[in-house]
């Protein structure tokens, strides 16, 4: 184990093969704490809100809350009696939570645990990774035929049901600016879309992925676990080329990223002007 440096950017990994969430360093890949927590239950979905971390344990029906820094527990029934919980989103105190049985979303007060609206959108088919743009909710349905659905973040209202089809078991989400990233589960690919019309910019923007089921974002990085070969790989997000095929290694199946946000540097200080010296007469 490696000790975390304070300004170290973390990148956090589910694994149902051992029920626990490894702690990387998202610059290189360094083990942190291979069992920042265990004892999960199928960790399908992770999300930060400050030094909150969110889990979606799939098999348990619930949403446990721990401490981002330390992997203590906070409330490890924060939400129950959900449906296949996998995917999570967080704007606000609004906490969203994709139902894979269940075929819907719901929504959560991520403060208190509290249902706003367990029923948030529904008729989904395999509802499974959430990304949020704005007011902007995109849901993956992973069933068959494979798509992603546009929902009114605040209403749950569907703008476009259909906004991207002919997908390929749809998992994961990813949003970097107008750009959304699509994990293909059983193509092994990941595509790009226009995240404002839904059109394609590139379905193989990664091809060869090994079962791709979590996705997350790191300024020009792409993060990937690859369940079928137990890693984590890292791509160049603009032009999709491997950096890190083999970024992380030696995983249990791993499904759930997160990364932590970049430090933000700290501004240079404005030297202060020493004393003048008098002119000499």
């Amino acid at each position: 184990m490696l000790c975390a440096s304070l300004h170290a950017q973390i990148i956090y990994v589910g694994q149902v093969g051992s029920d626990k969430i490894g702690e990387y360093d998202a610059t290189t890949g360094a083990v942190i704490n291979a069992n920042f927590i265990v004892g999960l239950n199928d960790p399908w979905g992770l999300v930060l809100s400050g030094n909150n971390l969110f889990v979606a344990n799939c098999a348990s029906g619930t949403i446990g809350k721990y401490g981002a820094t330390t992997g203590a527990v906070i409330n490890a029934n924060f939400i129950t009696a959900l449906d296949g919980p996998s995917g999570l989103a967080l704007t606000g105190n609004s906490l969203f939570v994709a139902n894979y049985d269940g075929n819907m979303v719901g929504q959560y007060n991520a403060i208190t645990g509290a249902a706003i609206n367990a029923n948030f959108i529904t008729g989904l088919y395999g509802a499974w990774g959430l990304a949020l743009s704005g007011n902007n909710l995109f849901v993956a349905n992973g069933g068959s035929g494979g798509s992603v659905g546009q929902y009114n973040a605040t209403t749950g209202a569907a703008i476009n049901a259909s906004f991207i089809t002919g997908l390929n078991s749809p998992i994961a989400l990813a949003l970097s600016g107008t750009h959304l990233f699509v994990a293909n589960y059983s193509s092994g690919t990941v595509g790009e879309y226009n995240a404002t019309t839904g059109a394609v910019i590139n379905a193989n923007f990664i091809t060869g992925l090994n079962y791709p089921y979590g996705l997350a974002l790191s300024g020009n990085n792409l993060f990937v676990t690859n369940t079928g070969s137990s890693a984590v790989s890292e791509y160049n997000v603009s032009t999709g080329a491997a950096i890190n095929a083999n970024f992380i290694t030696g995983l249990s199946f791993p499904n759930g990223l997160a990364v932590t946000p970049a430090p933000t540097p700290k501004p240079t200080p404005t030297p202060i002007p020493g004393p003048i010296a008098a002119p000499r007469s």
